[in-house]
């Protein structure tokens, strides 16, 4: 099964930008469709951040789809030849506090890694 490990959390103030890393191991992520970066705050359920989706044309074609609370602010990405997703956040605020992961949401099962934090406050 491909493992997933995020990094790249860390305590930023608000308006500042991070960038999260998902790097994969056991598998390689060329072979997987949709990937995606989902949070999660205490007590609260895992949410979906944003997804990106390879194009199936020969062209190398991606799709990226956003919550509508990070539209604007946040870009995903994907280097299949690293094996590697990452996560643009820019404008962060306070409501961005999270533990941040990485997933093919459509494997099965799902793997879930430890996350990355992320903590936006002054």
């Amino acid at each position: 099964q491909v493992q997933f490990v995020e990094s790249g959390g860390g305590l930023v103030q608000p308006g500042g930008s991070l960038r999260l890393s998902c790097a994969a191991s056991g598998g390689t992520i060329s072979t997987i469709y949709t990937m995606a970066w989902y949070r999660q705050t205490p007590g609260q359920a895992r949410e979906l951040v944003a997804q990106i989706s390879t194009g199936r044309s020969a062209m190398a074609t991606y799709y990226a789809n956003y919550a509508d609370f990070v539209k604007g602010r946040f870009t995903i990405s994907r280097d299949d030849a690293r094996n590697t997703v990452y996560l643009h956040m820019n404008s962060l605020n306070p409501a961005d506090t999270a533990v941040y992961y990485c997933t093919a949401p459509n494997n099965r099962p799902v793997y879930w890694g430890q996350g990355t934090r992320v903590t936006v406050s002054s």
